[in-house]
C-alpha cells in the first residue's frame, strides 16, 4: 500500500500513546510507526506516568475514558512532568464541559474524535510535532539567550572591574607623572638657584631666556614634550659656566674680546659641560643635546661643533635667538635689531621671525647686572635686597637709590663690610 506522506527523514519524534483498549492502541501505534515516528504505547495511565519520568516525548496522545484516571486528568499531570510535549485527547463524545476542562486544566492542543479519519489524525500529529519543535527551539533559544545574558553580565562585571582597575592605574600613573614633573621642576629650579648664587646675573638671564622660549614655543605650536624640553633647556643653558671663575664670566659678558685664547677655549667648552651635567638626569638627556648646540651659528661659525643650518637642532636654533637677546648689553630695541640683522647668518631666519612675533607677548623679567658698591649711582634700582651679615634687611629690592641711600651704605660698609653681590636693573 503506498504511503500518503513521506516518512520523517531525520530524527524520529517519540510519541506516547495511552489507551486501555488494545485494538485502539495497536491501530494508533501502527499508523504512526509507518509514518516514521518512534511510538511508545501504554495501556495504563499510571504506567505511562512512570515512563514519562525516564523519556522525553514530542507528542502524548491519550484516550479520555480510562479506568482509575481519565485522559484529561492524565494530561493535566503530563503538563507538570513534560510541559513542552504537545498533548492530544481522544474522546468518543466531545462535550462542552470536556472542552472547558481541557482548556482550564490540561491545556490540550487538539481533540481527536472517535472514530477518526487517518489523514486528519496524521495532519494533527504532524502539527503537534511542529508545535513541539517550535516550543523546544524557543526554549533552547531562551535558555541560550539567558546563558548569553548571564555571560554578558559576567563579562560586563569583569569589564567594569578592569575599567576600574585601569582607571586606578591611570590615576596612579598620573600621580606618578605629576610627582616626576614636580621633582623635575624642583631640580631645574635648584639648578637656576645654584647659578644665581654662583653668579647672580646667570640666574636672571636664565629666567629671561626661559620666558622668551616659552612664548616662542607657544607661537611655534610645539608639542607639550618639545615645549617642556625647550623651557628646561632655556632655564639651565648656562649651567656649564658654574665651573669657571666668576671674574672670567664677567669679562666674557662685558668684553669678550679681552679673553685670551686659553680663556676663550674654557668659555667655548661650557655648552659641552652643560650637556654632561644635564645628562646626569635621565629625563634631561634630550635637554643636554639642545644645550650643547645653543651657541652654534646658522652659517656654521659657532661652537662647539661648528654645525650649520638644519644640522643644528630646531630647539637649539630657537634657544640661540633667545640667549643672544638676553645676553645683549644693549637696550631692548637695539638688541632686537641686532637679532634681525643676524637672520640667515648667526640665526635661523624662521627662528628670528618667531622671536619677533613672540617677544612682545613674553613676560620677561627685567635685565639685571652685578655692580660693586663703589659703582652705585643715584637713580639705580636694586634688583635684590641688601642685607647685613646677620640677615637684617638694609635696603629692599626695587628701591631706587639716592645719594642719601648710597652714603648710608658706604658708611655702613666701613664698619660692617657688605660681602653680598649687588644687583641692579639695567
Amino acid at each position: 500500500m503506498p504511503q500518503d506522506t513521506p516518512p520523517l527523514s531525520q530524527t524520529a519524534h517519540p510519541i506516547l500513546i495511552v489507551d486501555d483498549e488494545e485494538i485502539v492502541l495497536v491501530a494508533l501505534r501502527d499508523t504512526l510507526a509507518r509514518e516514521g515516528y518512534h511510538v511508545v504505547a501504554s495501556p495504563h495511565a499510571i504506567h505511562a506516568l512512570t515512563v514519562l519520568k525516564d523519556q522525553q516525548f514530542s507528542v502524548i496522545i491519550s484516550d479520555q475514558q480510562m479506568p482509575l484516571i481519565s485522559g484529561l486528568e492524565f494530561l493535566t499531570q503530563v503538563r507538570e512532568v513534560q510541559p513542552n510535549a504537545t498533548r492530544i485527547l481522544i474522546t468518543a463524545v466531545l462535550s462542552l464541559s470536556t472542552v472547558i476542562d481541557a482548556i482550564n486544566k490540561g491545556e490540550i492542543y487538539r481533540f481527536v474524535v472517535k472514530p477518526w479519519l487517518r489523514e486528519e489524525l496524521l495532519v494533527t500529529v504532524r502539527a503537534a510535532v511542529q508545535r513541539f519543535e517550535v516550543i523546544s527551539n524557543n526554549a533552547r533559544l531562551q535558555a541560550d539567550t539567558q546563558a548569553m545574558n548571564a555571560r554578558l553580565a559576567d563579562l560586563n562585571k569583569e569589564l567594569e572591574t578592569q575599567v576600574a582597575q585601569v582607571a586606578r592605574q591611570n590615576t596612579q600613573l598620573q600621580q606618578l607623572l605629576a610627582e616626576q614633573d614636580e621633582n623635575l621642576r624642583q631640580s631645574v629650579e635648584l639648578c637656576v638657584q645654584t647659578m644665581q648664587t654662583f653668579h647672580p646675573t646667570l640666574g636672571n638671564r636664565a629666567r629671561r631666556v626661559q620666558a622668551l622660549c616659552r612664548s616662542m614655543g607657544q607661537r611655534a605650536e610645539l608639542s607639550p614634550a618639545q615645549q617642556q624640553i625647550l623651557e628646561i633647556s632655556a632655564a639651565i643653558h648656562d649651567i656649564g659656566l658654574i665651573g669657571l671663575p666668576r671674574q672670567l664670566i664677567k669679562r666674557w659678558e662685558d668684553s669678550p674680546q679681552s679673553l685670551n685664547e686659553a680663556e676663550s677655549a674654557l668659555v667655548r667648552h661650557h655648552p659641552i659641560l652643560g650637556q654632561e651635567l644635564a645628562g646626569f638626569v635621565h629625563r634631561l638627556q634630550s635637554v643636554g643635546s639642545i644645550i650643547r648646540s645653543h651657541h652654534e651659528r646658522f652659517d656654521g661659525g659657532g661652537y662647539p661643533d661648528g654645525l650649520k643650518g638644519a644640522a643644528i637642532p630646531w630647539l637649539s636654533r630657537l634657544l640661540a635667538v633667545a640667549v643672544a637677546y638676553a645676553e645683549s648689553q644693549l637696550g631692548a630695541k637695539e638688541a632686537a635689531e641686532v637679532i634681525s640683522q643676524g637672520s640667515g647668518s648667526a640665526f635661523d631666519p624662521e627662528a628670528v621671525r618667531l622671536f619677533q612675533r613672540a617677544a612682545p607677548k613674553a613676560v620677561v623679567p627685567g635685565k639685571q647686572r652685578e655692580v660693586m658698591l663703589s659703582e652705585l649711582a643715584p637713580g639705580m634700582v636694586l634688583a635684590q635686597g641688601i642685607y647685613s651679615e646677620n640677615g637684617v634687611l638694609l635696603i629692599p629690592d626695587g628701591q631706587r637709590l639716592t645719594s642719601t641711600y648710597i652714603d648710608k651704605l658706604l658708611n655702613y660698609n666701613r664698619i660692617n663690610p657688605i660681602s653680598q653681590s649687588l644687583l641692579v636693573y639695567c
